[in-house]
């Protein structure tokens, strides 16, 4: 694939011509679009069969907006093979407020940019609040009620992972939803106050709040919620950044799952830091499919699927990639900064499989004969697991 020299700049005009096949295009082009994608347009030699798609863009998502923020979700309405997770990218404003609500699916977070307030309930009726900045994640079981809220002078970016595909944001259970369709005589009842405590209930676009502005807190963390019973003992936050990577020639990566992040129990994940022309090497996973988000940089990536099958997609920053169960790939970075990307999985437990590894712990008069290789090609083969190269 290193004879597509377009691949190495976006100025660069891609043609779906590789040596004296192809040909130009005379109809309609999408340039934009086929400068971040060449390897569709013009597909290596080594693809094969037909695969699905394997990527899709938050670019492409409807983005909904509120007075605090916005939020676009990636499904398996936007990308059908994906059959484990769906993503949201949410932003919230200075003060701007994911509203009090809970859902039947678990939500890990991922902060892309900024600071905010977490907060959630456990099943002991304890309390749990605390502050995240750029690169820390949360993750909050299903069912546990929880909300976020927008600190400092830019508020905040995040990434929001579910462990259903069919997840939608516009179907979780919002507490201004709940108080908008229970007569207010069931609300003072419950509440113990006169009806006349509800005259003022949100009567908005769809009578929620879901992401609405909001004055930012004015209390440390600490403070924010008295309980008599003492906080919960639960910890829903992990500051994934400041774990120890693993290091290797070609860059780092951090794995996070029910081991080193107890909450965390449906969804393991890593976070990828790869050079510029390194690879996060040819391998496979063996308990889940895969699914990518792109935090930064530009990526290329080959996807094995047996029986004579494979197919090469470009990736971007802000692009959801997938890889299903067991389908061999590589990652490999074509831009010139590192490239940073996230792996999740369906899974308690983050499980990879090394081609380097299997070759370099399998007989070598055996690899020899599969591959007809010399021994200095079979001696090269690593048995350790160094990830990225």
């Amino acid at each position: 694939m290193s004879d597509l020299p377009w691949n190495e700049s976006p100025d660069i005009d891609p043609k779906p011509i590789r040596g004296d096949r192809g040909a130009s295009i005379l109809g309609p082009r999408n340039p934009t679009r086929e400068q971040l994608q060449p390897d569709l347009l013009a597909s290596p030699d080594t693809d094969a069969g037909t695969i699905p798609n394997l990527k899709f863009s938050y670019a492409d998502a409807r983005n909904r907006l509120g007075t605090g923020g916005w939020a676009r979700e990636i499904t398996i309405r936007e990308l059908p093979v994906a059959t484990t997770l769906a993503g949201v990218n949410m932003r919230l404003k200075p003060g701007g407020v994911r509203e009090l609500h809970y859902h039947k699916e678990a939500e890990w977070g991922f902060m892309i940019a900024g600071q905010a307030r977490v907060t959630a309930l456990d099943p002991s009726g304890h309390p749990f609040v605390d502050d995240v900045e750029a690169g820390d994640i949360w993750n909050f079981p299903a069912g546990i009620p929880h909300s976020i809220q927008g600190l400092g002078e830019e508020g905040c970016e995040f990434l929001l992972v579910f462990d259903d595909a069919n997840f939608s944001e516009n179907e979780t259970f919002l507490v201004s939803d709940w108080f908008a369709h229970t007569p207010r005589h069931v609300l003072a009842k419950n509440f113990g106050v006169p009806e006349s405590a509800f005259a003022n209930l949100p009567t908005d676009v769809e009578k929620t709040r879901w992401i609405f502005a909001a004055d930012a807190p004015t209390v440390s963390k600490e403070h924010a919620v008295v309980c008599p019973q003492g906080p919960s003992a639960i910890q829903y936050t992990h500051r994934f950044l400041k774990q120890d990577p693993a290091k290797a020639a070609g860059g780092t990566v951090r794995v996070v799952d029910s081991h080193n992040f107890p909450a965390a129990s449906t969804i393991a994940a890593a976070i990828n830091v790869i050079e510029p022309g390194c690879i996060r090497e040819m391998h496979w996973h063996s308990n889940n499919d895969e699914w990518q988000y792109f935090v930064r940089g530009r990526a290329r990536m080959t996807v094995f699927a047996s029986g004579g099958k494979a197919r090469t997609f470009d990736y971007c920053a802000g692009d959801v990639g997938y890889v299903p169960l067991g389908m061999g790939h590589y990652l490999e970075n074509i831009g010139d900064e590192p490239m940073i990307f996230l792996e999740l999985f369906k899974s308690p437990t983050f499980v990879d499989f090394s081609l380097n590894q299997w070759l370099g712990l399998s007989p070598k008069a055996l690899v020899k004969a599969h591959l007809n290789v010399d021994d200095a090609t079979v001696d090269a083969f690593r048995q350790d697991e160094p990830l990225i190269v």
